[in-house]
């Protein structure tokens, strides 16, 4: 009963009963959690290989990015939330700041690169349909055009749409949490406001070359602003009441979701839901964010705050170990495992889909992803066992006047 009220306090006003994420240690569950949506994602980005039918995607009515755009709201409340408290709303601006101007190289530098992939591939094969398969014939029929549409993110071919989302994201960051602090209820009440406000309205963001973004903004906020909310949960050391009666409920929608996408046609044989079943079997609606879809990763996220081991936990695991390792450099690993997928998709059609070359493509694609993930963990020690080392020289040294 008293985490009940704890919980109400928290939701109406804002107020955990104190503590903070720094002081309780790393959370293993969201490196580990953001590590596996960013294989997912790696193995989702390239359709029709075999391993692809075994996603989550098939089996619930969320995927990968869902998982991934959570966390994000997570870790930034987590980071950027924490130093707003400490040093102010300045200071995180800035460094808010700073990290969207890495993300916005690192999709430029992405864009350049899968371009470069796809022009050597269509002047080894000879097939300019590659070119096509992810939309960037305009980058090769109006370069100058196409790059000043890449630069303002009116321009994004496909698999190259989560990092503008996530730039837009983590600009609202400051606003979102700043309205989460003062009522995280509010902010999730707002969220949904403007969520459906944009259905109603046909609001998205500008895509010259599409219908507009793949993941719209104005929908997407919404799942970031829940993953706020969770990080400011974290955040005031607030616990999660056991609720048996919630606990059965988000495992039955996960349940009934395996049911739902694994069934045929509509199996309940209520005429009124046919057109329900087709849609969710065919793919809850991504880029609007169907509610089948929210409801889903909230589901899950519960399921796992309530009985995936907390603070380092999962790390007894050698899986646990692995995806932590490739979670803790997400950027990194999404752009690699970007290209790899495209390359991927190459090599796959090239081949003839054949169940060998694809299984050795989601192979190598995950070794190198994973490696990828351990020589950046590597040379992190390194850099801060250098750091250290330095400190003390530094202090010893004689000062110049």
């Amino acid at each position: 009963m008293q985490q009940l009220s704890a919980l109400s306090r928290f939701l109406l006003l804002g107020r955990g009963p104190g503590g903070t994420a720094a002081s309780a240690g790393r959370d293993a569950r969201i490196d580990v959690i953001r590590g596996l949506a960013l294989l997912i994602i790696f193995i989702n980005h390239m359709p029709g290989n075999v391993i692809a039918a075994w996603m989550p995607h098939n089996f619930g009515f969320s995927d990968g990015a869902d998982a991934f755009v959570l966390l994000a709201g997570v870790s930034a409340t987590l980071a950027y939330g924490n130093l707003i408290e400490r040093q102010g709303l300045t200071v995180g601006a800035l460094k808010i700041g700073a990290r969207l101007w890495t993300l916005y190289i690192a999709h430029l530098a992405l864009f350049i690169v899968v371009c470069g992939v796809v022009a050597a591939a269509v002047t080894r094969t000879q097939n300019p349909l590659y070119i096509e398969a992810i939309n960037i014939q305009p980058f090769f029929s109006d370069t100058l055009a196409a790059l000043i549409d890449v630069l303002t993110l009116r321009y994004q071919p496909a698999y190259l749409d989560i990092l503008p989302l996530y730039i837009v994201l983590l600009g609202l960051f400051p606003l979102l949490y700043l309205a989460v602090r003062l009522s995280p209820l509010g902010a999730v009440l707002l969220s949904l406001g403007i969520w459906q406000g944009a259905l109603w309205l046909g609001l998205n963001f500008p895509n010259v070359h599409g219908a507009g973004w793949f993941f719209n903004p104005f929908a997407w906020q919404l799942v970031f602003t829940l993953g706020v909310v969770i990080g400011r949960a974290i955040q005031g050391g607030l616990e999660l009441p056991r609720l048996r009666w919630l606990d059965a409920l988000a495992l039955g929608y996960v349940l009934f979701a395996v049911f739902a996408k694994t069934a045929t046609g509509n199996p309940t044989g209520i005429a009124a839901l046919n057109d329900w079943f087709d849609s969710v079997q065919l793919g809850s609606d991504k880029t609007n964010l169907a509610w089948s879809r929210v409801l889903h990763v909230l589901a899950l996220a519960w399921l796992a705050m309530r009985f995936l081991p907390a603070g380092a936990g999962l790390l007894r695991f050698a899986a646990g170990r692995v995806l932590a390792i490739v979670g803790r450099h997400s950027l990194d690993v999404f752009c690699a495992g970007t290209v790899l997928s495209i390359a991927g998709q190459i090599v796959m059609a090239e081949t003839g889909f054949a169940v060998g070359p694809q299984l050795l493509v989601c192979l190598i694609g995950v070794t190198i992803l994973v490696g990828l993930g351990m020589f950046l963990t590597w040379y992190q020690s390194l850099t801060i066992a250098a750091g250290r080392s330095a400190a003390p020289s530094r202090q010893a040294s004689p000062q110049s006047h």
